[in-house]
């Protein structure tokens, strides 16, 4: 058989050829994002609530992970029959493993309520940080509190919670869902309140995690809770997607501000134009959820600023057919966390 050389000028064209065409798609990636334009590929569900003889548990939710040491580190709610709220951490190499090979161990961070996790390295104190929501038993309300480690791989090395605030502020009625991201010069917090509002506070980051000042409103419309924002890796743009609520199924709407500290401007927030929603999504397989809940995009660092690649979005989700929800009071919802891929 004869050997076909090709030249090498035209090995260097096709390899200038393919880093042109990656380049290109990675722009128009980027501007759908920048224009709203969001479409998604939903896979099977990947992670279910733990089987055990301790207690009857429903639902798996409210996902935060990091990708540390080459495995994703995946902090969740749990809904147990015997213990209403706890978080549950898990280790896999991949998601597409986790159903099957994932250690699992509950955190015991506390006894009581507890759930919403965010974890993220913060660079000023060399420590891992979990931010969630608890109860106050004596003042009957939530609180935003935090716990550190030196090991996010080393789920009893959490310390015990510290609040976030002594008391809560006034003007604020409810809160929930807490959120932290940071700039070169503060730690911000967000949460929503279920009324149509997200609130922002802040701190000098060398204060963190004290200081939080009074929190103001900076986004009212049509949004419901679990309010998660991001840098966008390249841009000198910030992305909020914020869930939204459509009868009993949820969705999610997005906004965009150029600090943190600034305006939100809709970019993808209707239910004709989502974030991710039923009309955006197409399914691998069998459709298994017509909800888009509380979700966390896979992030580009593992750090307190929060970046995401704009070129490739994956958004880390829970869903749940609404037939499985019928009559069903809320914590008894069975909850699955399934992946979106940007198409």
């Amino acid at each position: 058989m004869k050997r076909i050389t090709i030249p090498s000028c035209l090995v260097l064209l096709l390899c200038l050829g393919g880093s042109s065409l990656a380049e290109q798609s990675s722009q128009q990636a980027i501007d759908s994002v920048l224009a709203g334009r969001f479409r998604w590929i939903a896979g099977p569900p990947l992670v279910f609530p733990v089987e055990s003889a301790a207690d009857t548990y429903f639902s798996v939710k409210d996902p935060s992970f990091v990708r540390h040491g080459d495995r994703w580190h995946l902090f969740c709610t749990v809904r147990g029959k015997a213990r209403s709220h706890q978080v549950e951490y898990l280790s896999f190499a991949d998601w597409n493993t986790a159903k099957d090979e994932a250690r699992r161990e509950f955190l015991r961070i506390m006894p009581g309520y507890y759930c919403a996790p965010q974890v993220f390295y913060f660079r000023p104190h060399k420590k891992w940080y979990l931010l969630y929501q608890t109860s106050d038993p004596a003042a009957k309300e939530l609180r935003p509190a935090c716990s550190t480690t030196d090991d996010v791989a080393k789920p009893a090395s959490w310390s015990k919670p510290r609040l976030l605030y002594d008391a809560k502020p006034e003007g604020v009625k409810g809160w929930i869902d807490f959120w932290v991201i940071c700039d070169a010069d503060h730690a911000y917090l967000f949460f929503t309140s279920l009324d149509g509002r997200m609130w922002r506070a802040r701190t000098r980051l060398a204060d963190f995690p004290a200081g939080f000042g009074e929190p103001e409103v900076c986004l009212r419309g049509d949004i419901f809770e679990a309010s998660h924002t991001y840098r966008l890796q390249g841009l000198d743009k910030y992305l909020t997607i914020v869930e939204a609520q459509a009868g009993p199924r949820r969705y999610y709407k997005a906004y965009l501000a150029d600090r943190l500290d600034g305006p939100w401007q809709p970019l993808a927030d209707t239910q004709q134009k989502p974030f991710a929603a039923p009309g955006n999504v197409r399914f691998s397989g069998p459709r298994w959820t017509d909800s888009f809940s509380h979700g966390e995009l896979i992030r580009s660092v593992e750090d307190e600023t929060m970046q995401v690649d704009p070129a490739r979005l994956r958004f880390v989700f829970q869903g749940v057919k609404q037939e499985d929800a019928q009559g069903k009071v809320y914590g008894q919802i069975p909850w699955r966390l399934g992946l979106l891929e940007a198409e």
